[in-house]
């Protein structure tokens, strides 16, 4: 699919399964979210949203909540060791980071306006990191291998 084209429920069946392929397999998500690039259209925040919905799905999963809440806490350090982020990297991280618990929360985030100040066009990078971020977390508070998460988020329609 060339970015001219748009996002379609395909493009964003393959980024959900490319991102979740990368997890369930132990691949590297960096080199995941590489082979989404070309299904981003330039200045979209998509495949975005896709992530987020995905990181809202993996919290509903585990039955997050405000009874049985997760911390955010250390979370980066302990479950996306393989990517450091500094400065406005990590500001926009913690946007797409809070985008997904937000939208578990039943709140519809505005990802346009969220992201404007970015002036660039990457959002959707930094929701499939919070989309993984939220799937190994959740992994980890269930105690599933991060592959089984995956094979329940798939079967949920993720």
């Amino acid at each position: 699919m060339t970015s001219r084209q748009g996002p379609t429920a395909e493009s964003a069946a393959q980024a959900v399964e490319t991102l979740l392929g990368a997890l369930e397999s132990g691949s590297d998500v960096l080199e995941a979210l590489k082979e989404v690039r070309p299904l981003h259209p330039k200045n979209d925040t998509f495949p975005g949203e896709v992530f987020i919905h995905l990181a809202a799905q993996a919290l509903s999963e585990g039955g997050v909540s405000p009874s049985r809440p997760i911390s955010e806490e250390g979370l980066v350090e302990r479950f996306l060791p393989e990517v450091d982020l500094r400065g406005w990297e990590n500001q926009k991280f913690r946007s797409a980071l809070m985008a997904g618990a937000a939208t578990h929360a039943g709140v519809k985030v505005d990802l346009l306006e969220e992201t404007t100040w970015w002036r660039t066009d990457d959002f959707w990078n930094y929701a499939g990191l919070a989309a993984v971020v939220w799937i190994r977390t959740v992994a980890s508070d269930l105690g599933l291998a991060v592959a089984e998460l995956c094979r329940r988020l798939r079967a949920g329609g993720a």
